[in-house]
C-alpha cells in the first residue's frame, strides 16, 4: 500500500507541474498582457513600461518563470492586473457561488442516476429499459450550453416560473443546477446499470432472489456493494470534471462562481487569475483521480495483494 500511495502522490506532482509549466508558457506567447489592459494609442509609453515592471513583464521569460514558481511553493499566486487585488481573495470571493453549484449538482446527479440505472437493469430488455437508457443517451448527448438555453426558453421565457439569471434565491439554482447535473446523472445510470447487470449474474444474488429475499434487501446487501467499484471510479472522475463543467454553466446563467470568473479574466488577459484558476481547475481533477485511485486499490483487495 504504501508504494502503491508514493507512485500515485509522484504522479500527481509531476501532472501538476506539467499543467503549471504549459498554462505559464502558452499564456505567455500569445500576446502581451499589458497591452490588453492599456491601449498604446491611448496611453503614453512610459505607463506601459511602469506596469511591465510593476508585473515582471520586462524580464526574461524564464525568469518569470522561476519567479512564478518560487511565489507557488510559498502560497502565493500573484495580483490581478485588472484590479490589483490579490487572486487569492478574488478566488475566496468566488469559490462557495461553484462549491454550492458543485455539490448540490453531485446530489442531484446520484439521486436521478444511481436509481434509474438499477431500475434498468431489473428491467433488461423490456421497454422502460430502452426508455431509460435512451432517456440517458440523450441526456449525455446534449450539449450543455443547448440544455441551459433550452431551460431557460421554457421554464424562464415561456412559462416564466424560474428566474433565467443571476443568485440569490434558491430559485435561482434550479436551473443552473439541472444544467450540469443531467449530463452526469444519464453517464451514472449507464454505469449503474453496468455494474448492477453484472453483480446479478453472480451466484450469490441469484439464490438470494430464488429464495425470495426481498428486493431492497437484494440491492443494499448484495447488489450495491459489489456494484461500488466502478460506480466509485466514475463518480471520482465526474467529480473532478465538475468544476471544469461548471465554467460554461456559471456563464450561461450568469452565476457568480469561479467559471464565470475565468472566462471574465481570459478576456481580460488577467495572467494571474487565469494560472491560478488553472491550476485550481487542473487540481480538482488530479486530486479526485488521486482519491480514485486509492478508493480503487481499498475497494479491490487484488491490486494490493498483486503489489506484494
Amino acid at each position: 500500500m504504501p508504494d502503491i500511495l508514493l507512485s500515485r502522490l509522484l504522479r500527481a506532482v509531476i501532472t501538476a507541474w506539467i499543467v503549471i509549466t504549459v498554462t505559464f508558457f502558452v499564456l505567455r506567447v500569445t500576446g502581451d498582457p499589458v497591452l490588453s489592459q492599456f491601449s498604446p494609442e491611448t496611453t503614453p509609453p512610459e505607463i506601459i513600461e511602469y506596469y511591465r515592471r510593476l508585473w515582471g513583464l520586462d524580464q526574461p521569460l524564464l525568469s518569470q518563470y522561476a519567479t512564478y514558481l518560487s511565489g507557488l511553493l510559498q502560497g502565493r499566486l500573484g495580483t490581478s492586473f485588472s484590479d490589483g487585488r490579490p487572486v487569492a481573495g478574488i478566488i475566496a470571493e468566488r469559490l462557495p457561488a461553484t462549491l454550492l453549484l458543485m455539490g448540490l449538482s453531485f446530489v442531484v446527479m446520484l439521486v436521478i442516476g444511481l436509481p434509474a440505472g438499477i431500475f434498468a437493469a431489473f428491467r433488461q430488455g423490456r421497454w422502460l429499459d430502452r426508455l431509460v437508457m435512451s432517456c440517458a443517451v440523450a441526456s449525455y448527448a446534449m450539449p450543455s450550453y443547448v440544455l441551459g438555453v433550452a431551460l431557460i426558453w421554457v421554464c424562464a421565457v415561456e412559462f416564466r416560473l424560474l428566474p433565467s439569471s443571476g443568485h440569490g434565491t434558491p430559485a435561482h439554482l434550479v436551473l443552473p443546477l439541472l444544467t450540469l447535473a443531467t449530463a452526469n446523472a444519464a453517464i451514472i445510470a449507464r454505469y449503474a446499470r453496468a455494474a448492477a447487470l453484472e453483480v446479478m449474474g453472480l451466484p450469490h444474488v441469484l439464490a438470494a432472489r430464488a429464495q425470495g429475499w426481498p428486493m431492497r434487501a437484494v440491492i443494499r446487501r448484495d447488489i450495491l456493494p459489489n456494484a461500488a467499484i466502478p460506480l466509485v471510479t466514475v463518480m471520482g472522475f465526474i467529480a473532478g470534471g465538475l468544476v471544469g463543467g461548471s465554467i460554461i454553466v456559471e456563464w450561461i446563467f450568469a452565476w457568480p462562481g469561479i467559471g464565470r470568473l475565468l472566462i471574465d479574466a481570459i478576456t481580460a488577459r488577467d495572467l494571474a487569475v487565469v494560472q491560478a484558476l488553472v491550476l485550481l481547475f487542473s487540481g480538482a481533477m488530479i486530486i479526485a483521480n488521486f482519491l480514485v485511485d486509492m478508493a480503487y486499490v481499498l475497494l479491490n483487495p487484488q491490486l494490493r495483494l498483486s503489489r506484494r
